[in-house]
């Protein structure tokens, strides 16, 4: 039983290999040198590379811009590519949770997928990069977005390295950011497991506020105590 399962399986792997499309020479060319023009010169804020057994599946990987809900965060996601790019556009993904998409959903932008219309032959993996950071930034809703706080978007973006490390794909293509991740990861358990002391111990500096305050506090119990002397020593 256990080997006709296992040879079911391979049989249905097989077919669906052959039954998916093969990238076209155009669709291979063209990813080739997009990728080489992405490591000549870089998104800010984003990596991407695809995955070394099928260039129509890409990864990446958007570093939260400073002054942001996100900044600080490793925000991982994919882009597929259909065969016959770049006549037709990808589909995208984010993987991360962010606080700002679906994870494993198929966002609706104008240069994805969901509006083969209004796609451009011209827009190459930089555009789509810089138009995914662009629109993350941004507060429209659309499908596959969702709806948060800032302050549940920052504490998101601090939980990204522990995410990040769990996904195997992730940790592949993108050791560097795995580095970071463990490292920011044992920085905080530093931090933590040290507390205050290791800083040194610092007094609190009492607020003007909080001057006036006891100020005010003593001057009502003078006054307290003034009126119980005064009533005992009548009585």
């Amino acid at each position: 039983i256990f080997f006709r399962l296992v040879l079911v399986l391979f049989c249905a792997l097989c077919w669906d290999v052959l039954l998916s499309p093969m990238p076209t020479r155009d669709c291979v060319r063209r990813l080739q040198k997009e990728y080489t023009l992405l490591q000549k010169n870089p998104v800010p804020h984003i990596v991407a590379c695809p995955k070394a057994n099928d260039i129509l599946e890409w990864h990446y990987v958007i570093e939260g811009p400073p002054d942001s809900p996100y900044e600080g965060g490793h925000y991982h996601g994919k882009i597929k590519f259909p065969h016959d790019y770049p006549y037709q556009p990808p589909s995208i993904y984010m993987i991360t949770p962010s606080g700002r998409f679906k994870t494993n959903t198929r966002l609706c932008l104008s240069m994805s997928d969901f509006h083969p219309a209004n796609w451009n032959p011209l827009w190459s993996m930089e555009s789509i990069l810089t138009g995914l950071l662009s629109f993350m930034l941004e507060d429209k809703e659309t499908f596959g977005s969702i709806t948060t706080s800032t302050d549940t978007k920052r504490r998101m973006a601090g939980e990204t390295f522990a995410c990040n490390l769990k996904d195997k794909t992730f940790c592949e293509l993108f050791p560097e950011w795995k580095a970071k991740a463990v490292a920011e990861i044992e920085k905080r358990k530093a931090s933590t497991s040290a507390g205050p002391a290791s800083r040194g111990t610092v007094l609190p500096v009492p607020s003007d506020a909080m001057r006036e305050r006891l100020r005010s506090l003593v001057q009502t119990l003078i006054f307290i105590l003034s009126c119980i002397a005064i009533v005992y020593t009548v009585w």
